[in-house]
C-alpha cells in the first residue's frame, strides 16, 4: 500500500526560487513583528537643529522687515573690511578682501541700500585714508567720507585668536567678525559680532570667508534693522558734502 505522500507528485524547486521563498520566509516575522520593525527605524532628526534654524529664520525675517524710510535707502554707505594681525597692526588693503566684501555688499544692495563698489572707493580715497577708520581717526575718517560723498561707514574688522590643543597637539584658531556701522560724523548706529568655532589651521582669511558666508545673512539682518531704527536723518547725517 502506498503511503499518502508518495500520491503527492514531487515538485522540482529552482535553486534561484528556493532563496527568494528563503528570504521572503526570514522577512515575514520583520514585517510584522513590531519589536523587530522598532529595531531597524531610521533615527528622528535631532528636533534641537529644526528648533533652532526656525528660530533663526524667523529672527531674521523680523529684522528685514523692520520699516525704513525711503530717505534712508537713498544714503550711500561705504563698506571696508580690516584684519587685525598678531602683531595687533591692522592691514586693510581692500583688495585682499574682495569675497568678504561681496558676501556683505550684495546683501546689502538686495535690500535696496546703495554702497560703493571696492573701485569707487580705491579711485577717491587713499590707503592711508581706509587705515584712518580702523584706528579711530575721526578726522581723516570724516575727511574721506567727505570725499567718497558717503553717508555712512560700514567696517568690518576680522581678529582671531591662536590656542594649543593639548589633546590632539594641533594649534585651533577662534576667528571673529566685528561690524560696526557709523554715521559719517563717527556716531555708532551699529555693533554686530559673528563668532567661528575653532579651526585647525592657520589661514584666517580663509576661515574669515567661510564664517562671513556662513553668518551673513544674520549679520546683515541684524545690521538693517539697527540702520532703519537708529541711523534717523538728524544732523551728522545729512548728505556729505563732495
Amino acid at each position: 500500500m502506498l503511503a499518502p505522500c508518495d500520491l503527492v507528485p514531487s515538485i522540482q524547486v529552482s535553486s534561484p526560487l528556493r532563496r527568494a521563498l528563503a528570504i521572503f520566509v526570514v522577512l515575514i516575522p520583520l514585517a510584522t513583528g513590531p519589536a523587530a520593525a522598532q529595531a531597524f527605524k531610521f533615527s528622528q532628526p535631532d528636533e534641537s537643529d529644526r528648533i533652532e534654524n526656525e528660530a533663526r529664520q524667523d529672527r531674521i525675517a523680523d529684522q528685514l522687515s523692520t520699516p525704513c524710510r525711503a530717505g534712508l535707502k537713498d544714503k550711500k554707505i561705504m563698506v571696508v573690511i580690516g584684519e587685525r594681525q598678531s602683531n595687533g597692526v591692522i592691514a586693510a588693503q581692500q583688495q585682499n578682501y574682495g569675497r568678504h566684501f561681496q558676501a556683505i555688499n550684495s546683501r546689502l544692495r538686495g535690500l535696496g541700500l546703495k554702497t560703493f563698489t571696492p573701485e569707487e572707493i580705491r579711485r577717491q580715497i587713499a590707503q592711508a585714508e581706509i587705515d584712518a577708520y580702523f584706528r579711530n581717526d575721526p578726522e581723516a575718517a570724516l575727511a574721506a567720507s567727505r570725499r567718497l560723498g558717503a553717508n555712512f561707514v560700514l567696517r568690518g574688522l576680522i581678529s582671531s585668536q591662536a590656542t594649543r590643543n593639548p589633546m590632539m597637539a594641533v594649534n585651533q584658531v577662534s576667528v571673529n567678525m566685528g561690524f560696526t556701522l557709523t554715521g559719517s560724523n563717527g556716531r555708532v548706529i551699529s555693533n554686530v559680532d559673528a563668532n567661528s568655532n575653532s579651526y585647525a589651521g592657520a589661514d584666517v582669511q580663509h576661515m574669515a570667508l567661510t564664517l562671513v558666508n556662513e553668518k551673513a545673512d544674520e549679520v546683515v539682518a541684524e545690521l538693517y534693522s539697527d540702520y532703519c531704527n537708529n541711523a534717523g536723518l538728524g544732523a551728522g547725517n545729512r548728505p556729505a558734502p563732495k
